[in-house]
């Protein structure tokens, strides 16, 4: 009997959030493209017995490309995928001259629950919180003849703050800010000498299609 009660409860709120879409006059799909500036904000443990100092690796910021496909429960509440393809970065080690020690790639994909604030016309601010996966690959660094590697994932948080500006039925103007915490250990031929974090800020404008 609990059980069926629970399975009625669930289609029940189901069917009330979809005739709560439905009654806003929007679809429960949204996917927009971002131009988005990726900031690092890096910093790293001391390693080789104090010889590289704390804050010594450091990472390159860049654009980069994003898509992202949201799911509105309600007018209020949505879920958002962050897409993106690997990105290459570069290292450098700003201690004992040794200036850039190679490249890295990452792919960061993003889920977040948001709360999108409704009342205020075309303008349509949200904030976001969740959760951020990191697969790190393709290292291609050394120190001399010594290979350098990093750990090949990272599972972080993320929040989110952000606006659409509806143009007309369906295409809306983005603007949206993330921050995420992503962290990896660093290791010269095989010993661990640091650990990195990049943490970076993503600053991104871009279109949204609503259907």
């Amino acid at each position: 009997m609990k059980k069926h009660t629970l399975m009625l409860a669930g289609v029940a709120a189901a069917l009330l959030s979809s005739q709560a879409i439905a009654q806003s006059g929007d679809g429960p799909w949204m996917v927009r493209a971002r131009a988005t500036y990726l900031s690092t904000d890096t910093s790293s443990t001391s390693g080789l017995g104090g010889a590289l100092p704390a804050d010594a690796i450091d990472v390159n910021s860049k654009w980069i490309p994003e898509v992202d496909v949201s799911y509105f429960f309600t007018p209020n509440i949505a879920v958002e995928l962050v897409l993106t393809i690997p990105q290459k970065h570069e290292v450098t080690v700003n201690a004992l001259s040794l200036g850039k020690i190679g490249t890295f790639k990452h792919l960061p994909p993003t889920l977040l629950a948001q709360y999108h604030f409704t009342g205020l016309g075309a303008l349509k601010p949200y904030v976001g919180a969740g959760v951020n996966y990191t697969i790190l690959s393709s290292e291609k660094m050394s120190v001399g003849t010594d290979k350098v590697t990093i750990e090949n994932s990272s599972i972080g948080p993320a929040i989110q703050v952000g606006a659409d500006y509806r143009l007309n039925r369906n295409w809306y103007l983005n603007v949206d800010v993330k921050k995420v915490w992503i962290g990896t250990d660093v290791f010269l031929a095989g010993a661990k000498i640091s650990e990195l974090k990049v943490d970076p800020w993503l600053f991104s404008i871009g279109v949204g299609y609503r259907f």
